[in-house]
């Protein structure tokens, strides 16, 4: 295939992908993902796709089976746990905190996957005729984005509740992935009924999948921001040792000096004070105002981190039920940073 009639075919594979990531962007309401990040994204996804294709020839030559079979039921969990390995690492380090963003985030990802994957297959199907052009860019592409995109959603939802079971929690949305993955490969013998799947199913679960990470984050917003500001005031007004808090602290006096106990309290009272300037922050973003951090944002960020290097391991796990109910709130002054 010469270049003109490469480069002729390659946006109608590439085109239906990009719009549908562009789509998930625009109606975010909160715009927390950065264009920067989500074409680190992109990258990262083309360099799964890199990976999936020398581990499926290993995986394949190792096993005796037909490659039928290896297509449907062993390449989709090679490939959506290639997918998957950035988008674990941005849940665990708290860099993604929503099902929405984890959704773009996991959508990125099949993206630049499934980019290098028309681009190889149109390499070696160059005699491909227009309508296989058309469901192919449709159906696999935006396959690929959605499968990794469930992943995401499912995963970070079961992290937030369950914040002390990571691995064990990323297992259920790597085999909701690998599942619809595997379905579709099932399907493709029928490639206009496994387009007319993927088009029809996947806006409809990420519509539902917006309209909950909203919700639940407002909820978030309004019963955090009251607790924020409760023991904000029982710290100003001395009363901080009466509360339950008080009690827990109480309780760390004999295994911990005066000094550790005064820093865990000033710690407490950071991480309050920055919460709730971050939640202050989501909803001046979802009013469409862009907030600048000033100053004194970065350097209470500096003394929260410094306070933290001083209490150590253990003084941080001590403190840890009295600084996070899930996971949103470490992701949250994540968010405040910048990072």
């Amino acid at each position: 295939m010469d270049i003109f009639q490469f480069g002729s075919r390659l946006p109608v594979l590439l085109l239906p992908v990009l719009a549908f990531l562009a789509l998930l962007v625009y109606f975010d309401s909160f715009r927390l993902m950065r264009r920067r990040v989500i074409v680190a994204l992109l990258l990262a996804g083309a360099l799964s796709a890199w990976a999936s294709m020398h581990a499926n020839g290993a995986a394949f030559g190792a096993l005796s089976i037909e490659f039928l079979t290896f297509s449907r039921f062993v390449a989709p969990w090679i490939e959506e746990g290639l997918k998957a390995v950035v988008l674990v690492w941005l849940i665990r380090s708290k860099r993604v905190g929503l099902p929405v963003d984890a959704a773009i985030a996991g959508f990125a990802i099949g993206a630049g996957f499934a980019l290098v994957e028309n681009i190889f297959y149109l390499n070696a199907r160059p005699d491909m005729g227009p309508t296989a052009l058309v469901m192919r860019g449709f159906s696999t592409a935006v396959m690929h984005g959605g499968a990794t995109a469930v992943f995401g959603m499912v995963s970070v939802v079961l992290a937030d509740r369950r914040p002390h079971h990571f691995w064990a929690v990323m297992l259920p949305g790597l085999w909701a992935a690998a599942t619809l993955h595997a379905a579709y490969n099932i399907l493709l013998f029928r490639p206009v009924l496994s387009m007319l799947l993927v088009l029809a199913a996947l806006p409809a679960v990420f519509y539902f999948v917006f309209r909950f990470s909203e919700n639940s984050l407002r909820d978030w917003l309004e019963t955090g921001l009251d607790s924020n500001v409760e023991v904000l005031a029982l710290i100003n007004s001395g009363r901080l040792m009466e509360s339950r808090i008080g009690e827990h602290l109480r309780s760390l006096a004999e295994h911990f000096t005066g000094e550790s106990l005064a820093d865990m309290i000033c710690l407490l009272r950071l991480h309050v004070e920055l919460a709730l300037r971050a939640k202050g922050l989501l909803i001046m973003k979802e009013l469409g105002v862009e907030p600048e951090l000033d100053d004194d944002i970065r350097a209470r960020l500096r003394e929260l981190r410094a306070l933290e290097g001083s209490l150590g391991r253990t003084g941080r796990l001590a403190i840890r039920p009295l600084l996070m109910a899930t996971g949103k709130d470490l992701w949250q002054l994540r968010l405040l940073g910048g990072s």
